[in-house]
């Protein structure tokens, strides 16, 4: 089945829902083509390349999803890439063209128990995973922020315990993350673990859930989200490589 043509849609409406993550809400005519359900499921926002070069593309996830629009959340920081320096200056009725949905990233809710692992890159789509687990689902989310402010609040099940972990420098200090989640106790039963985070960090979580924990291959969804020091374009020939040097 061929992909549907990207789609230009509108800005909505903005807003900081942290002091390092902003909220664009994006609709518009052509929202009719975008299908519904689509919460955790990957976007591509398509810029225009500079002096007519390639387009750019730039992976982001649906947050949240309402009949004619859905929200798109954005890490920003000093030295942003093309997409957040867009979603900084963005205002009610700029466009953007949006390819995808791409399929969605979820947690396995058959699963004993569930352990999530991510940055604030991977954090909208932990919290839709988070936020549709079941009522009686037990383990842990470890999700690492740049700052107190930058903390949630999510809904979660009772014996699910989410972690926050700060790291002012995400990417340099590349074991905060890594560190907390092998503080947890292990629990019994067939896990579903998720995690997704910086490229250095992502190979430290995936050494230790596959050989010290053995987590099995369909048990376990674990990607990076970028590279310090990284474009994206950068990022996903190092990913590939990794990947199939890996045997994924």
């Amino acid at each position: 089945m061929s992909r549907p043509a990207p789609r230009t849609l509108q800005v909505i409406a903005s807003r900081y829902i942290t002091p390092n993550m902003l909220r664009l809400t994006l609709g518009g005519a052509e929202i009719a083509t975008f299908p519904a359900d689509q919460e955790s499921a990957y976007i591509k926002l398509i810029f225009p390349g500079e002096d007519g070069g390639k387009d750019l593309m730039r992976t982001y996830t649906v947050r949240y999803q309402r009949a004619g629009e859905f929200d798109v959340d954005f890490v920003i920081h000093g030295d942003g890439g093309p997409a957040s320096n867009w979603a900084k200056s963005a205002r009610p009725g700029d466009d953007i063209r949006v390819g995808g949905p791409g399929p969605k990233k979820l947690v396995d809710n058959s699963a004993d128990w569930f352990l999530l692992a991510g940055d604030m890159t991977a954090l909208p789509a932990m919290s839709v995973s988070i936020e549709q687990l079941p009522a009686d689902a037990r383990g842990y989310a470890v999700i690492e922020v740049a700052e107190e402010g930058d903390i949630q609040t999510l809904e979660h099940p009772p014996s699910f315990a989410l972690h926050w972990v700060i790291n002012a420098h995400p990417g340099k200090d590349s074991r905060v993350l890594v560190n907390r989640v092998r503080q947890l106790e292990w629990l019994s039963g067939r896990p579903s673990v998720w995690a997704a985070c910086e490229f250095s960090e992502m190979r430290e979580l995936r050494r230790y859930f596959k050989e010290e924990r053995q987590v099995a291959r369909q048990d376990l969804y674990i990607s990076s989200y970028w590279k310090c020091g990284s474009s994206e374009d950068q990022h996903k020939v190092v990913k590939r490589e990794d990947g199939e040097a890996f045997g994924e």
